[in-house]
């Protein structure tokens, strides 16, 4: 398994290792341990979702409200995904800023986000699947989103079509969700995630 710090921090790319033959493919797509050594913490999880989506649909930007956030860990178990984060801290280096992963059931990728960033993707294909596995349950009024088509945010996206859902459609751009407090700071966000490496005292590898 290869994990890649991504230029957002506290975003991963995952890569694993896959053993096949004629009778098929085996992996393990999530290392609770090999995760914890790159991200100085373990994920504590409390929620793991499903979603299917036909191709054009694209669903986020979604975060939480910190603390306690949502960490994410992301894989497209069938199809095809651009799994996208986005940098909502106020304060951050890199506030506003995206980057994007190619998600399949080709190379088995899966995309770490921290608590405190914001998550979306767009389906590449027909009954794309991806599974999330949360730090944290869903909790109605500490959720929220922001305008996936935001021009401020000016992520591109792979279709000239894309398909929202009524409550993503309603989502305020990064300048109004910034002037109506719904942000995360990027220092709580940081104070949050030295917490959880302080409680759990994980042993990172040492820098090379």
């Amino acid at each position: 398994m290869k994990i890649r710090p991504l230029s957002i921090e506290g975003a991963y790319e995952v890569t694993p290792a896959q053993h096949g033959d004629d009778r098929g493919v085996f992996l393990e797509w999530y290392r609770f341990d090999a995760l914890a050594a790159a991200v100085g913490h373990s994920l504590d999880l409390r929620q793991a979702n499903l979603s299917t989506s036909a191709r054009d649909v694209v669903r986020g930007v979604h975060f939480a409200d910190v603390p306690p956030g949502q960490a994410k860990y992301v894989t497209c178990v069938t199809g095809a995904v651009l799994d996208v984060v986005v940098d909502l801290r106020i304060g951050s280096p890199t506030f506003g800023a995206w980057e994007s992963v190619l998600l399949d059931d080709r190379d088995r990728r899966a995309v770490y986000l921290a608590e405190g960033l914001g998550h979306a993707f767009c389906s590449l294909s027909d009954g794309a699947t991806v599974a999330y596995l949360c730090s944290a349950t869903y909790r109605p009024g500490h959720e929220h989103g922001i305008h996936p088509l935001d021009p401020e945010l000016g992520i591109v996206w792979p279709t000239a079509a894309p398909s929202l859902s009524t409550k993503d459609s309603a989502a305020p751009s990064l300048t109004e969700a910034r002037a109506r407090g719904l942000l995360p700071r990027y220092d709580e966000c940081r104070d949050f995630v030295a917490g959880l490496r302080r409680d759990q005292d994980i042993d990172r590898p040492a820098p090379s």
